[in-house]
């Protein structure tokens, strides 16, 4: 799909600008279509059934009835299922590959696991076959406790890329000396993703050949990881996904219902649609994991660390580790020459967790700002004092300096926009009425991620220029920003830049995570702009018709889609005149853009101040959030519009995660007892306070060329502890289980 802003309105595609968002009009007027939107002849729908047993095996199922139902034409189980290669488990290699549960065997590992899916002539009639299907387990007891599964725990092989454990200098001589220790464990919940959109494939075969709609953060990933499941060669299978309502990590992998779809519509022989029902995202879609976080933290008399442990314990699969690296952050944010972290896997019988907005430093955050606030409290000095004694200016785990770092500055103005000199430095000293005022801060940080991307562009025969890359907007605003850097590069008006993106056709780009879209896709578009604009002054140049022939290159530039002389503007052509006189292939170019030779020798980070303040009631421990002021340095922000849209969603998150979040899974039987949007409590308008967000302006020449950092997770992180701190300051009481409750105040 294809994508150029109207003419006319608010059109300023220079970056840094408010470019509103070009996909908007699409979106107001229904016609942005999402996965389940799309159709194909003779589409049938596809219901997912789900185990209702933890542990052991499903001894039979009894589908009579449900193919006696009109309109059903598959029932397919690990009976009949189609034997795919290796069991269909080639390649698991997350995010693109994982543990999938494909109807190769009789086992069941979790509860809400696939065992079986019902293929019809309409949703609901798929939907009433699957509810008569009559399913006879052989149920083993599950391994459910996480405490009693700790004997099982295990270290992972790595955690984001890193070491799992690490040390330097000596922690347990720093807390020895210590004048000022704490000690404490937290912890952080399981929680679900419930994006608006939920997960949905819609799969058609054309002979050998697949296509898949599918939301999706990953279209290469699916493409690669759907081939090599069913065995097919990658070239025969293409993925389709322009919009995506919302992921947060959750559509990062390629998850069974994907498999199971393309399955399906090749034994149906029709193509076939699978919907991810609400219910069904707190199933085999993968979470955030439930985190269990140890931490002794000290200090010498005048507030500097002397010594940082943080141990980590997170639940996963019995049948794929996956780890929620919540010590990473711990090991770099604040200076201190003894620190020591480790991560262990405890198993259970439970679905593959999986990336959830800001996965490790959300929830670490949570844990080390909780800490480090109790730790000034032992000491008697001011939270922000506390941080900034013990800033980091150097990033003492990798040995290596920050690209850039303007921490400092971030607190400084949050501070001052805040009134945080006000401050009651005694718990309980600050109220209002019946309400108990808390003042609480923490700081914030992501790293600065950028990958490898590929990207093509074009001059087309009306003088617009064509931009293609294989990335994904998921609701962020990449449709807009990529616009607008295309349009900034070559100069022109956004409504002359056609923007292609969200199909495994087009040039290669990395998953949509990490926060990382901008500078990797965004530099491929960049250089590509760039490259084809040197390609059309040289054409210009060697051209004898061009008025601009045997010019030097230096002296002709491209402005308002005008190439021209330098030094006399009204000797030049329009683009659509040179592209009248060169064939198609003359007029494009095609880059791979790369980190480059910075990536290796700085650290990059962003980083930011939240300053919260809370206001609980006395008697009822009712806590109300009415202003949260949060400042960022995120290297050069690249659209006004959409970053602050971005900030202010990681913000209502964290304020989510802090107050509301929390998946109930019933010790019994493993299952999800508030699976559904009524009873997985959300912020919802009368939540979330005033906002006032402060970006602080950043340069960084390592980033690449647009020197950006992301700013999609930075905002939840630091939020939680932020919150919890300022309960604590109103309260005098510590709550170091997430989400903070009422029943914690009582």
């Amino acid at each position: 799909m294809t994508v150029t802003p109207a003419a006319g309105g608010e059109q300023d595609g220079r970056l840094g600008g408010g470019l509103s968002r070009v996909d908007g009009p699409l979106k107001v007027c229904g016609e942005a279509r999402y996965a389940a939107d799309f159709d194909a002849p003779g589409l049938a729908h596809a219901t997912m059934v789900l185990s209702r047993i933890a542990c052991g095996r499903v001894r039979a199922i009894d589908d009579s009835a449900a193919k006696r139902e009109p309109g059903v034409l598959l029932v397919m189980t690990p009976f009949n299922a189609p034997r795919l290669p290796e069991g269909g488990q080639a390649g698991i290699k997350p995010p693109a590959g994982r543990t999938l549960s494909l109807l190769q065997d009789d086992r069941v590992h979790y509860d809400s696991q696939p065992i079986a899916v019902v293929v019809a002539e309409t949703l609901e009639a798929s939907r009433q076959a699957a509810r008569l299907l009559k399913v006879e387990y052989e149920e083993e007891t599950p391994v459910l406790d996480f405490g009693q599964a700790k004997a099982e725990a295990h270290p992972p092989k790595e955690a984001q890329g890193q070491e799992p454990d690490s040390a330097r200098g000596d922690a347990q001589g720093g807390w020895a000396e210590a004048a000022h220790r704490h000690e404490a464990t937290y912890t952080t919940p399981l929680e679900h993703h419930n994006p608006l959109e939920t997960h949905a494939t819609l799969a058609a075969w054309d002979g050998d050949e697949l296509t898949l709609w599918d939301a999706t953060q990953y279209v290469h990933g699916v493409r690669q990881t759907v081939a090599q499941r069913l065995g097919i060669d990658a070239e025969k299978v293409r993925v389709v996904n322009p919009f995506v309502g919302g992921a947060f990590g959750s559509k990062g992998s390629a998850w069974s219902h994907v498999v199971l779809a393309a399955m399906a519509a090749r034994e149906a022989q029709r193509p076939v649609r699978l919907m991810v029902e609400r219910t069904q995202m707190f199933g085999p879609v993968g979470n955030r994991p439930f985190t269990e976080q140890a931490f002794r933290l000290a200090a010498a008399q005048d507030g500097r660390l002397t010594a940082l442990e943080h141990h980590v314990h997170t639940e996963t699969a019995r049948i794929e580790d996956w780890v929620e690296p919540s010590a990473l952050v711990s090991r770099f944010l604040y200076a201190c020459d003894n620190v020591a972290t480790s991560h262990r896997l405890v198993p259970l019988n439970v679905g593959v967790p999986t990336f959830q907005r800001a996965p490790g430093e959300a929830t670490g955050s949570f844990a080390l700002e909780s800490a480090m606030d109790e730790l000034a409290h032992a000491a008697g000095i001011d939270p922000l004092a506390f941080r900034l004694r013990n800033h980091s200016d150097f990033d003492a785990e990798r040995g290596m300096p920050y690209s850039s770092k303007s921490l400092r500055e971030c607190y400084a103005r949050g501070a001052e926009a805040f009134g945080w000199s006000r401050r009651e430095l005694q718990p309980g000293a600050m109220r209002d009425g019946d309400a108990l005022v808390g003042w609480g801060m923490a700081t914030a940080t992501y790293p600065a991620k950028r990958m490898p991307s590929e990207a093509r562009a074009a001059l087309l025969p009306d003088g617009r220029v064509q931009v293609q890359c294989g990335t994904h907007d998921l609701g962020t605003g990449t449709w807009t920003l990529l616009t607008q850097v295309a349009a900034d590069t070559l100069e022109l008006p956004p409504s002359r830049i056609a923007l292609s993106i969200g199909d495994s056709a087009l040039p290669m780009a990395p998953v949509s995570g990490g926060s990382m879209s901008a500078a990797s896709a965004g530099a491929a578009v960049h250089d590509v702009c760039e490259a084809l604009r040197t390609r059309l002054i040289e054409l210009a140049m060697a051209d004898e018709n061009s008025p601009l022939h045997g010019v030097e290159h230096e002296l002709v530039e491209l402005k308002e889609g005008r190439l021209r002389h330098g030094q006399d503007p009204a000797r030049g052509e329009t683009l659509e005149a040179l592209a009248s006189r060169h064939d198609e292939k003359a007029l494009e170019a095609r880059v791979r853009a790369t980190p480059g030779p910075d990536a290796e020798k700085f650290s990059k980070h962003s980083f930011g101040a939240v300053f919260v303040e809370v206001r609980v009631d006395a008697a009822l421990g009712e806590i109300r959030v009415p202003r949260i002021v949060a400042a960022y340095a995120v290297g050069r922000l690249l659209n006004a519009k959409t970053g602050r849209s971005q900030l202010l969603g990681g913000i209502v998150w964290g304020l989510s995660m802090a107050l509301h979040e929390h998946s109930l899974r019933d010790p019994r039987y493993g299952r999800i007892a508030n699976a559904n949007l009524g009873e997985y409590h959300v912020p919802v308008n009368a939540d979330v306070p005033d906002i006032e967000l402060i970006v602080v302006p950043e340069e960084d020449e390592h980033l690449g060329p647009l020197a950006a950092k992301g700013i999609g997770e930075i905002g939840i992180t630091g939020v939680a502890g932020a919150v919890a701190n300022a309960v604590w300051h109103a309260t005098g009481r510590r709550i170091r289980d997430l989400p903070i409750a009422l029943d914690a105040l009582l």
